[in-house]
């Protein structure tokens, strides 16, 4: 059932999960990078954000049980993220996501007709009728690519109309590994149902993943100093039993990806 009330939250199983990474990553100031692939706790694997990658014509909705996401403890019932504590030795920004499908990896030349898997129990919330607003659509890097790769992304917008595209969006200069960008929707469009068509520009070398992302927390981290969100502060945001929970970090100006350690979300389950 439903978490309505503060005794219902006091009374609720929660879980601990870590997500702590024990070395850095080189990156670019103002740049989003993943640390997924980053050795720490559960550590996942960038290729097709799957220890094997799917076919890039179908993609995947990716689970808690595949190395690189916290394990979520409950298959029944909702579950809600209720704290999050975390610490980075540089200044950065986090975001984390439900990652709702990925596919990949995709050629710097891709042209590549995607039949996407349905992520729609992943945005049913308060078991209603699934929602796609708000939803994104962002590229990351597996391999190094020359030049200004770019991705051009048809999709099936958030109330069923097909054939919308981001155009052809790249970052202005070569991708680094785990490096992320947010490819930009369709003019009046605010979300995302399916992946429909994958086709990359520019570089002469380089992969990528296309991703859809449902945005769940936004957090400042000073330098090493622990930032923690409780309840109160998330809002408590729903989940589900197989939400693959997803994270990017921004340094505004600085050139590497910290030591993120803690790193502890906070479950609880009503």
């Amino acid at each position: 059932m439903a978490i309505t009330t503060l005794d219902g939250l006091i009374a609720a199983n929660k879980v601990v999960r870590p997500l702590h990474r024990t070395a850095g990553l080189t990156t670019v100031a103002g740049g989003w990078f993943t640390n997924f692939h980053v050795a720490g706790a559960n550590p996942g694997v960038l290729a097709g954000g799957e220890t094997t990658p799917p076919a890039n014509t179908a993609g995947r909705v990716p689970t808690d049980t595949i190395p690189g996401y916290p394990d979520l403890p409950w298959s029944t019932l909702r579950s809600y993220l209720s704290r999050v504590g975390v610490a980075n030795t540089v200044a950065s920004q986090l975001r984390i996501f439900d990652r709702l499908w990925v596919g990949g990896t995709y050629a710097f030349n891709a042209a590549v007709a995607v039949t996407a898997s349905s992520y729609a129990s992943r945005v049913s919330y308060n078991g209603g009728a699934a929602d796609y607003k708000g939803l994104e659509i962002w590229a990351e890097a597996v391999t190094e690519s020359t030049g200004n790769q770019a991705y051009n992304v048809t999709y099936t917008d958030q109330d069923g109309n097909a054939g919308a595209t981001t155009g052809a969006t790249g970052i202005g200069s070569v991708t680094s590994i785990g490096r992320c960008w947010q490819l930009p929707l369709a003019a009046g469009d605010s979300g995302v149902q399916t992946i429909t068509n994958v086709a990359g520009s520019v570089a002469s070398a380089g992969t990528a993943n296309i991703m859809v992302l449902r945005p769940i927390v936004d957090l400042y981290l000073p330098t090493n100093n622990l930032a923690v969100m409780n309840w109160a502060d998330l809002a408590l945001p729903e989940l589900f039993n197989d939400s693959a929970l997803y994270c990017l970090f921004m340094s505004p100006s600085g050139t590497a990806l910290g030591t993120v350690a803690p790193f502890n979300l906070q479950f609880a389950n009503g």
